[in-house]
């Protein structure tokens, strides 16, 4: 169990203090029991913020295309596409 200090307005203080009188209970078992229900009532980090990862890639195709004839015209310059097609 692990100790701590916490601070709190004179009024706040001094209501959880009858509280816990007319409970019959200490103001640490008060607090600890009202740190559960607030903690019970909210969900755990990870789930606020899940750890997002990069979608994985599709193959979309293109023109009906292979990856590798993508590729090819990809890296085809202007002048190279010229001469491909005068050649046709």
């Amino acid at each position: 169990m692990v100790r701590t200090q916490i601070q709190l307005p004179d009024d706040v203080y001094q209501h959880a203090k009858r509280l816990a009188e007319a409970r019959e209970i200490s103001m640490t078992e008060l607090v600890r029991r009202g740190l559960e229900l607030i903690l019970s009532q909210y969900p755990p980090p990870e789930e606020i913020h899940p750890v997002w990862h990069l979608p994985a890639p599709r193959h979309l195709g293109w023109r009906g295309l292979s990856d590798a004839e993508i590729k090819d015209i990809a890296q085809t310059s202007e002048a190279e596409e010229a001469l491909l097609r005068k050649g046709r």
